[in-house]
């Protein structure tokens, strides 16, 4: 089955302004763009309050992957070979971030989930990498904690 989006026209920008307008009604506080040396968006960082404060999020784009996809649904014979371009890859790879961030928001909308929640994998930690990060060096494995004196 081919990717969702994967016959998107949507210019990049234009989602990204969906992101963010999305991201905004919800709580954010700040949007920022991170771009590559390519000179094409990275990553959305923004800020959310928080329960104890504001939670500093980022969250990334990887067009090598979704581009790495695409052309192995075109090898499958599922999609035309005009969908496995790098731009392609590129505006395929917004177009379902958003299409996440409008699902994650619908949950939010209903109150079965709080915005940290959400984006928890993808906020960033003092040490300036996101939790997941943290916890992918760690194994996943939150340590020992501290012992209960009895």
């Amino acid at each position: 089955m081919p990717l969702l989006d994967y016959t998107t026209k949507v210019p990049v920008s234009r989602t990204i302004a969906q992101i963010q307008a999305k991201l905004v009604e919800h709580g954010a506080r700040a949007v920022m763009m991170e771009y590559g040396d390519d000179g094409r968006v990275k990553a959305l960082a923004f800020e959310v309050p928080g329960p104890k404060g504001t939670l500093p999020i980022r969250l990334p784009i990887d067009t090598e992957a979704t581009q790495r996809v695409l052309k192995r649904q075109w090898d499958e014979r599922l999609i035309e070979s005009k969908y496995t371009t790098k731009d392609h890859a590129y505006r395929v790879a917004w177009r379902i971030i958003k299409d996440w961030i409008e699902a994650q928001c619908s949950l939010l909308e209903t109150e079965m989930v709080r915005m940290e929640e959400i984006f928890l994998p993808y906020v960033i930690t003092p040490g300036g990498q996101t939790i997941y990060q943290v916890m992918a060096g760690k194994g996943f494995l939150l340590g020992p904690g501290q012992k209960k004196e009895l």
